[in-house]
């Protein structure tokens, strides 16, 4: 075959021009992919990033529950009985169903007690049991900016809503890295950093494509474990395959009722393996040798026997809920017990004789659940300043990132039109078949994302594309 056979008239091979053509048109495919993504899943990230640093910045100063209150240690301090006694004598009836122990000498106990059905906080002083505050449970800042993080404030539809965001957002930032990649001759060292003597849009494209390059393997962290807490995705597959397995405990009795009745709420007081797995019963002989007195036990020789078994600093005892309770001491990172999740440790005693009918460590779970144990307290910024620091950096960022997609938006579009301005839908998409493929693979591992994505691929192409009236409107 001759020279002018392969090659274009400019000298070009043609081979080369089509595979420029062929990358120019997925390039501009992706782009329009990147560009509804961020379009329906930006409102849901700054909710996200706003009320995540709420709930930061809450826990760190004031307590997820509002329990950091100073006291002034002064010798001995009273009985936990006595302080429990304190805390329920003060609402006049109810019971206490949790005891949370002081973080250190100089700060309050808090005790949970449930006064004509609603949960009530008693921050007491350990060193004299007199009551210092009551509130109502899950009645501050903290709970109020979690129901919007969680929920929408709309129960399960909001819980479906924010998952489907949090799959877009993956995909938000799969196709942001593929058109951050550095081509036409542009070195790797110019895209790492922004271009800060630019000015107008193509300023706010190198902020948001420099910032978006760093939040990214940050932000899939955080889309996936708050996925894992989601009601599909989460609690129906990952949650469900990874939860501990109760047979571990040999020969023990089992309550009809899950880790997760310890919950409360919105609120996760369980650890994420742990809240699938169903709870040992009381009123047996089975399990290990524990209390070598005879039940019926109080808050002074559960609390006296979590201290020998190695529990430090702050840490939980719940009640016995009916007769197959058991009595509960946990400490987790994820409910600001400590600041390392390998520390996760979680024990449950027959309330009749004493015996210790599980010990859960981090070691005892699977490796999703080990993933999630660290994931959710990095999530929630529970392992220390460096983490509280870095969190807050990256909820800024995430606003940064959809604030200035918006404006790029706002600068790219046409003047004085209702159009909304969408890259364009390149005609004989090339390896459109490995894209439907890729599809598929989101909809097995994110079904709800899945089918969302499905469902607007084919309303792009198969009536957006069809009707000319919608697809100057939205192209």
């Amino acid at each position: 075959m001759s020279n002018v056979d392969t090659q274009a008239l400019g000298g070009a091979p043609v081979h080369a021009k089509s595979d420029k053509t062929s990358s120019r048109k997925f390039y501009l495919a992706v782009w329009r992919w990147h560009f509804y993504a961020g379009l329906c899943v930006a409102p849901f990230l700054v909710m996200l990033a706003i009320t995540g640093l709420i709930m930061l910045w809450v826990s760190a100063i004031d307590g997820r529950d509002g329990e950091n209150i100073k006291v002034v240690p002064q010798g001995e301090q009273t009985s936990i009985l006595a302080q429990a006694s304190a805390a329920q004598t003060v609402l006049h009836e109810g019971h206490v169903v949790e005891y949370i122990a002081p973080k250190a000498d100089d700060r309050a106990a808090v005790f949970r007690v449930d006064s004509g059905g609603e949960p009530k906080m008693v921050a007491v002083d350990p060193y004299t049991a007199k009551v210092l505050e009551v509130w109502n449970r899950q009645a501050g800042w903290y709970d109020f900016a979690s129901d919007i993080h969680g929920t929408l404030l709309i129960g399960d539809l909001g819980d479906r809503m924010i998952e489907i965001a949090a799959g877009f957002g993956i995909v938000l930032i799969v196709t942001g890295l593929y058109l951050w990649w550095p081509r036409d001759g542009q070195g790797f060292a110019k895209a790492l950093r922004p271009d800060l003597h630019t000015r107008g849009r193509s300023l706010w494209k190198t902020l948001h494509k420099t910032t978006g390059l760093y939040a990214a393997l940050l932000l899939v962290v955080f889309l996936l474990s708050g996925l894992s807490w989601t009601g599909i995705w989460g609690e129906k597959f990952v949650q469900a395959w990874s939860t501990f397995p109760a047979e571990k405990w040999d020969n023990v009795p089992i309550s009809d009722k899950t880790h997760i009745s310890l919950n409360h709420g919105a609120t996760k007081d369980v650890p994420w393996a742990l809240e699938q797995t169903p709870l040992p019963a009381s009123g047996s002989d089975a399990g290990t040798s524990g209390l070598s007195d005879a039940g019926p036990y109080n808050f002074d020789q559960i609390v006296a026997f979590g201290r020998a078994l190695g529990y430090e600093g702050r840490f939980r005892v719940s009640t016995p809920r009916g007769e197959t309770g058991v009595w509960t001491l946990a400490q987790d990172s994820m409910s600001n017990d400590s600041t390392s999740p390998t520390a996760d440790r979680t024990v449950h005693v027959d309330q009749y004789t004493g015996n210790v009918l599980a010990d859960v460590r981090f070691a005892d779970y699977s490796p999703a659940g080990k993933a999630m144990a660290v994931g959710i307290a990095f999530h929630e910024g529970d392992m220390g300043l460096w983490n509280l620091g870095l969190n807050t950096v990256l909820c800024l960022s995430v606003v940064l990132l959809s604030v200035s997609g918006v404006v790029m938006w706002w600068m790219r579009r046409p003047s004085r039109s209702l159009r909304l301005a969408a890259p364009p839908l390149p005609a004989d998409l090339p390896l459109w078949k490995g894209a439907v493929v890729l599809m598929l693979l989101v909809s097995l591992l994110f079904p709800l994302v899945g089918i969302t994505l499905l469902t607007l691929l084919a309303l792009d192409v198969l009536v957006i594309q069809r009707i000319k009236p919608l697809a100057r409107l939205l192209g």
